[in-house]
């Protein structure tokens, strides 16, 4: 099957509008602008209309026909372009990752850098409340291993559980929440080196730093509170002021 890219060439070559070849493959107007990017795409002055071209005593295709492409019949000329034109991925990445690739060009930089912002911020938030623990005597119970077996009287199911104890789950908490806040803070001191002073996202950066603090702050409440679950710390004054501290930001 021919690829959507080699088809769409052909309708640009012979004049089709960005936006007719996007409806017309299903994808978006970007997608169809990386093609012409990734691909080379060109096509003549006035090629709006096609021309009829009649010649006589002249075999071969008119300069320009590009209509052979993905055809699988006789090999290309010796010393032929056309895969160094359609680029290495075309031919190992799947076209779903080439679309997704076709729209990262249009980003800059710093937009990338603000979508891994947003996406490290998220997570962050979110593993607060999947990681957070109440009771100390909770236990996680999670199926490892499952395993069929037969025996001369029969047979069974071998299982393997894996038991996670309320003080070890905090503890792999915050050791991915203390990476987590500092690759965000290396990737926010990269966005704010790059764009400009006036540049409305600094605000929200801004918001961001004052939820980083407030994360700090509960994670070292959870800190503490972990260190109780496991019978380390006597003296609870730190637990309760952290607490308020915590309390009085929300």
């Amino acid at each position: 099957m021919v690829e959507k890219h080699i088809q769409a060439e052909k309708d640009y070559v012979k004049g089709m509008k960005y936006k007719d070849i996007a409806e017309k493959y299903g994808v978006s107007l970007n997608t169809v602008k990386s093609w012409k990017k990734r691909y080379g795409w060109t096509r003549e002055k006035g090629a709006h209309k096609e021309k009829s071209v009649h010649t006589k005593n002249k075999r071969g295709a008119p300069i320009g026909n590009i209509n052979a492409k993905g055809n699988k019949g006789g090999a290309a000329p010796k010393g032929n372009q056309n895969a160094l034109k359609h680029g290495f991925f075309s031919k190992y990445i799947p076209e779903e990752t080439l679309e997704i690739m076709g729209m990262l060009e249009e980003k800059s930089p710093a937009d990338l850098i603000w979508d891994q912002i947003m996406i490290q911020y998220a997570a962050i938030i979110r593993a607060q409340k999947i990681m957070f623990v109440t009771d100390k005597d909770e236990i996680i119970k999670e199926l490892k291993k499952e395993k069929e077996f037969s025996t001369e009287n029969g047979g069974g199911t071998e299982t393997e559980w894996e038991f996670q104890f309320a003080w070890d789950r905090h503890a792999t908490f915050l050791n991915a929440q203390s990476r987590a806040m500092s690759e965000l803070r290396s990737l926010i001191k990269q966005f704010e080196e790059m764009v400009s002073v006036d540049d409305e996202r600094r605000l929200k950066i801004e918001q961001m730093k004052l939820g980083i603090e407030k994360t700090k702050k509960e994670t070292e409440l959870i800190e503490a509170r972990t260190k109780q679950l496991k019978g380390d710390a006597k003296d609870t004054s730190l637990l309760e002021a952290l607490i308020e501290t915590v309390k009085s930001d929300e």
